[in-house]
């Protein structure tokens, strides 16, 4: 029987399907295996090549491969789904053509995270979590003043005025006063969780150097340095900074053919939050240019001058995004480029 050398491995709450292949990418075996099993079996396979899709518990089970003495590798699913044999989806088929995408020599892989960086994200992203639901609160507050006669602008400065109305305005029906005050706790206790998340992200900024090094960047505060720390695969795994800018989701969108190039909208590929985070630092970059004046025959100032102002957001943003990826790679902070001497 020849030595298996490639595993696929479609992972899934209870029941995983492994498809095992030899150096000749034959079938050797496909194996349905229960939750329980799965270290046992892979424990007992030669060291192998395993691959498995970068989606929900995958990082998890890739440590735990890895400590058995396996190369595991994450595919994204985008990637495997070509290889799927007459678009016949279910475990054998998945597994089969996971082991598939993983002997292309060409294959892109996803990073395997540690426990403590999916902590650092987890931080993040309850953060996240928490100022949206803060944000739906707010509307849903002034959504209902509204119905009652008071209108108030967007924004968290406007809560102020609200709540003095709420607890003063006696022509409201009490059971609507009631609930507006139930909404009001609940967004009091949100500014208070977010304010503790905000202090946590500050220490880990404190103590992490790449952060400090990525603060260092204009338009880069704690919250975007400790998310691209968090969220983005290390930068040694980007040839050029421009390939980061493009897997964040910065770059236009090619289609060309012919010898014609021809580009589009953004691409919007990556990990959309930090897309986000990086837009809205550049934002404040230009608002900031614009009240002050951008610096005379910089590439801001002309392209002020030339483009619409969110095209050169974005385009600021992709020009960040490449920034991080230098100043993580070299390992130094960020040096502002010296004006030319008129």
């Amino acid at each position: 029987m020849a030595e298996v050398t490639t595993i696929g491995l479609d992972i899934a709450k209870h029941v995983f399907q492994a498809h095992g292949v030899d150096a000749d990418g034959h079938k050797v075996f496909s194996r349905r295996l229960t939750r329980a099993k799965v270290l046992e079996f892979f424990s007992a396979q030669p060291r192998s090549l395993v691959a498995l899709e970068a989606c929900g518990g995958a990082h998890h089970w890739a440590r735990e491969l890895a400590k058995l003495g396996h190369d595991v590798r994450l595919i994204p699913p985008a990637y495997v789904k070509p290889f799927v044999k007459r678009n016949q989806k279910n475990d054998a088929n998945d597994a089969e053509a996971i082991s598939e995408a993983a002997q292309r020599p060409n294959m892109r892989f996803v990073a395997v995270k540690s426990e403590e960086q999916q902590a650092s994200a987890l931080v993040f992203r309850t953060r996240d979590l928490l100022v949206r639901q803060r944000t739906q609160l707010i509307n849903a507050i002034r959504g209902h003043m509204a119905e009652y006669g008071w209108v108030a602008p967007k924004g968290r400065m406007w809560m102020a005025s609200l709540r003095e109305v709420i607890d003063s305005d006696n022509s409201l029906p009490v059971a609507a006063r009631d609930m507006l005050r139930v909404m009001l706790v609940m967004l009091d206790g949100l500014d208070f969780q977010i304010a503790d998340l905000d202090k946590e992200i500050a220490r880990r900024a404190r103590e992490d150097e790449d952060v400090r090094r990525l603060m260092t960047i204009p338009g880069i505060g704690p919250i975007a340095a400790t998310a691209i720390c968090a969220l983005a695969p290390p930068a040694e795994t980007f040839a050029r900074g421009r390939d980061f800018a493009a897997w964040v989701g910065l770059t236009p969108l090619q289609k060309s053919t012919g010898g014609k190039p021809r580009q589009g909208r953004t691409t919007k590929m990556g990990e959309r939050t930090l897309r986000r985070l990086l837009i809205i630092g550049a934002s404040t970059l230009i608002r900031h240019a614009s009240k002050k004046g951008p610096t005379a025959g910089g590439w801001l100032a002309s392209m002020l001058t030339r483009k619409p102002r969110m095209l050169v957001t974005v385009a600021q943003a992709n020009k960040t995004a490449r920034i991080v990826w230098a100043v993580l790679t070299k390992k130094e902070d960020y040096r502002a480029p010296v004006a030319a001497a008129v």
